[in-house]
């Protein structure tokens, strides 16, 4: 795919204007993508930012963004294309009012398997697009099958796609592709070594920080502080499911929202479902609630401490 970047420095100063802050290795991943035309393969707990790297690409090249999202028992038909079989029908049954003959009939044929009845599903629309070659998303490939898995990489490794009917159709320019796992289960090797690599970790608190800053214009440094700080001491629990940062994110917004100024243990158990989705792990950190020596406040004590000294530092 053709880039106005020049090196990783571009695009993470391209990603920031977008409002994605990027760091150096997760740049020079994306530039390597675009120079080598190869996939990038983000991995990483859920609620890092993966998706969000391949829509903000997409933003930033002013490409059109293809996603395709995975799932247990995805076929190629639902992936790749599928015929649209009632308009066929319906186009079958005013034929038959208006010609009969042999040759009308071979005409049919040729007409009901033409591009005009084909539905483009999002890999064919990646392949064979009818503007200019978009990013493609492939999401979550860990809860697809083992067998899906073998044939994306078949189309991922020549972008050309076969239909019966209409021939080889051959990406003009490869589009650029993101690949994204939570790790549910491991892929295998071949796919991983077709793909570039990048591991997409929690950010650090100052990243954090800049991250809830940039996304939440309303939030004070204060609060942004004292918000993060508490969503990262939240993710040493044992949790079934620490939150991400889209989770704090969303918990600034709420706050937001409610005109709170500061952290205090009535207002943070209102909106913990901002936070934690399993009531196991509700149940984890509200203990006895009325305890002073409860998780929550706990937990709200440490993260008001760590936001202190990174306010005053």
């Amino acid at each position: 795919m053709n880039h106005p970047f020049t090196g990783p420095d571009d695009v993470e100063r391209a990603f920031a204007r977008a409002g994605y802050i990027a760091d150096t290795a997760l740049a020079t991943s994306v530039f390597l993508a675009l120079a080598l035309k190869r996939p990038l393969f983000l991995e990483g707990e859920a609620g890092v930012g993966k998706t969000e790297v391949a829509k903000v690409a997409a933003a930033v090249l002013d490409r059109p963004l293809v996603r395709l999202q995975c799932y247990e028992g995805m076929d190629r038909a639902s992936a790749l294309y599928e015929w649209n079989y009632p308009l066929q029908l319906l186009h079958i049954r005013l034929w038959e009012r208006t010609a009969e003959d042999a040759a009308g009939r071979a005409a049919l044929e040729r007409e009901l398997f033409g591009p005009k009845f084909l539905l483009r599903r999002p890999l064919l629309a990646a392949v064979a697009p009818d503007g200019p070659a978009p990013v493609l998303l492939i999401d979550e490939v860990d809860r697809s099958d083992e067998e899906f898995e073998a044939f994306l990489l078949e189309v991922l490794a020549e972008f050309q796609v076969t239909i019966p009917e209409l021939g080889t159709l051959s990406a003009q320019e490869e589009p650029l592709v993101v690949l994204t796992s939570n790790r549910t289960r491991e892929l295998h090797d071949a796919l991983k070594r077709r793909c570039l690599y990048h591991w997409l970790d929690y950010p650090s608190f100052d990243k954090e920080v800049r991250i809830v800053r940039e996304r939440v214009a309303e939030v004070s440094a204060q609060l942004a502080a004292s918000i993060t700080a508490f969503v990262q001491r939240l993710r040493q629990e044992p949790l079934f499911k620490a939150p991400g940062v889209a989770e704090t994110i969303q918990w600034a917004e709420a706050l937001t929202a409610l005109g709170a100024r500061r952290l205090d243990a009535e207002r943070v158990e209102a909106t913990l479902g901002c936070l934690l989705k399993y009531r196991d792990d509700l149940d984890l950190l509200l203990g006895d609630k009325g305890a002073d020596s409860s998780p929550l406040r706990r937990l709200l004590a440490e993260a008001g401490a760590v936001a202190g000294r990174q306010v005053d530092g």
